[in-house]
């Protein structure tokens, strides 16, 4: 689930509560799930993987990750993303280009302590997309982790990220095809909102 918080009055922030909220009414499996694609300045490379959207507060989308991965150092080099949700309940596609910075050391603990043991003991012990000798280590790792560490402490390697969009497109499938696509994208400081051909 995203919980949202104090959401903005602009029209593309309501419509994605409204699209989500309709998916939810549908039982949608993995609401929270969102593509996030970064660009690589080192190997000029685009690379693409899904999160969990925790929040969307105000006009921010936030999530949190290993600060040490290499999507962090792409948002570091490169601090503009693309996210893509689908919700195949309800066939609606959401497109976002946003910029993208960490959140507040103090909103990363705060949350930390909110999470369960279980989560914190993998964000303390796992050194994320590094190579392993085996899975066996990282299970053993982490099971040493959560027998032995404070587990409300948040490391400095761990936190959120905030972006705020500043390009929205809205997909609707239709059965024939006939999808309909309402992009809503910031010009001069307001919203633009126009239609595209399918």
């Amino acid at each position: 689930m995203i919980t949202f918080k104090n959401l903005t009055n602009e029209v593309p922030f309501l419509l994605f509560k409204e699209k989500y909220d309709q998916a939810s009414s549908k039982c949608q499996t993995s609401i929270e799930a969102i593509s996030i694609s970064s660009y690589s300045k080192e190997f000029h490379e685009v690379n693409s993987r899904f999160v969990n959207l925790k929040f969307v507060e105000k006009n921010e989308f936030i999530f949190f990750t290993n600060y040490n991965s290499p999507k962090s150092e792409e948002f570091k080099s490169h601090n503009q993303i693309s996210a893509l949700i689908y919700w195949n309940s309800t066939n609606i596609q959401i497109r976002i280009k946003a910029k993208i910075k960490k959140t507040s050391i103090d909103f990363n603990k705060q949350y930390f302590r909110t999470r369960s043991l279980e989560k914190n003991a993998l964000a303390i012990s796992s050194d994320q997309s590094r190579s392993i000798d085996s899975y066996k280590s990282v299970k053993d790792n982490y099971n040493k982790v959560l027998l032995s560490n404070d587990l409300t402490e948040c490391p400095d390697y761990w936190g959120g990220y905030s972006f705020t969009p500043y390009y929205f497109e809205f997909w609707g499938g239709h059965e024939s095809r006939l999808n309909k696509r309402d992009i809503y994208q910031m010009k001069d400081n307001s919203w633009e909102h126009l239609l595209v051909q399918p």
